[in-house]
C-alpha cells in the first residue's frame, strides 16, 4: 500500500475528532450546526476515500447519503427550526467548557487505549481509524449529556451516529443494507426530534431542558 493512503485516511477520521471537540467547545447553535455539515463533510470523504482504496463502489451511495442529508438537507431544516421557532441561541451547558473539554480528551485517550489492547491482531490502519471511531461516539455521547437544549443534543446523537458510519467503514466497509438502514433511521430520528422540539416548543415557550425540570418541580 502506498504510504500516502493510510495517511490521508488517518488525517480525515481524526479530523472527525478535531471538529468533535470544536463542537463540544462550541457555545452558539448556529455555528454548531455548521460544524456539525462540516464533520459529516469529512466523513462522506473518507467514506468516498476509503470506496476507492477498498474498491468497493457501494460506499459510494453511502457518501453520498451523507453528503445530501447531513451535509445539505438536515443543517438547513435545523438552521430553519431554530430560526422559525425563535430557539434560543445560546447554549446551555450541564458543565463548563473547561471540564468538557478535559473529559473529552481523557474520553479519546480511553478509546485510543482500549482498541490498541483489544484488536491488537487487527491490522494497524484499521485498528487506528476504529480508534478514531470510538472517540466520535464518545464525544457525541458527551455532548448529548453536556448540554441542555434539545437541539444541540440532537446533533450530539447524529455527530455520534457519524462515528459509527466511520468505525464500519473503516473496518472494511459495512453491508449496503446496514448503511442504508442507519441513514434512514437518522433521518427518521431527526424528523421525530423536529416534532418533538416544535411541540416543546408550542407547549412551554422553550427547548431548555433545564426550564423544563423546574416546570415539574425538579431542581436543575
Amino acid at each position: 500500500m502506498i504510504p500516502l493512503v493510510p495517511d490521508i485516511a488517518h488525517f480525515l477520521a481524526g479530523l472527525l475528532v478535531l471538529l468533535s471537540f470544536v463542537q463540544l467547545y462550541q457555545s452558539r447553535l448556529p455555528p454548531l450546526i455548521s460544524i456539525f455539515a462540516a464533520q459529516s463533510l469529512a466523513l462522506a470523504t473518507f467514506v468516498a476515500w476509503q470506496a476507492q482504496i477498498q474498491h468497493a463502489p457501494h460506499l459510494v451511495i453511502t457518501a453520498g447519503i451523507t453528503l445530501i442529508f447531513k451535509v445539505m438537507i438536515i443543517p438547513l431544516a435545523l438552521h430553519g427550526l431554530i430560526r422559525s421557532l425563535k430557539i434560543h441561541r445560546t447554549v446551555e451547558t450541564v458543565v463548563g467548557i473547561g471540564p468538557a473539554m478535559m473529559t473529552g480528551m481523557a474520553l479519546v485517550g480511553l478509546s485510543m487505549a482500549l482498541m490498541m489492547r483489544t484488536s491488537a491482531a487487527v491490522d494497524v490502519v484499521v485498528r487506528e481509524d476504529i480508534a478514531f471511531a470510538l472517540s466520535v461516539v464518545l464525544l457525541g455521547l458527551l455532548m448529548m449529556v453536556t448540554r441542555r437544549n434539545a437541539v444541540s443534543q440532537a446533533i450530539g446523537f447524529m455527530s455520534l451516529e457519524n462515528g459509527l458510519v466511520l468505525a464500519g467503514t473503516g473496518a472494511k466497509g459495512m453491508p449496503l443494507v446496514v448503511e442504508i438502514s442507519v441513514a434512514f433511521s437518522v433521518l427518521i430520528a431527526f424528523i421525530v426530534v423536529g416534532i418533538f422540539i416544535f411541540r416543546i416548543r408550542e407547549r412551554f415557550d422553550t427547548v431548555d431542558i433545564a426550564v423544563l425540570d423546574r416546570f415539574r418541580g425538579e431542581r436543575p
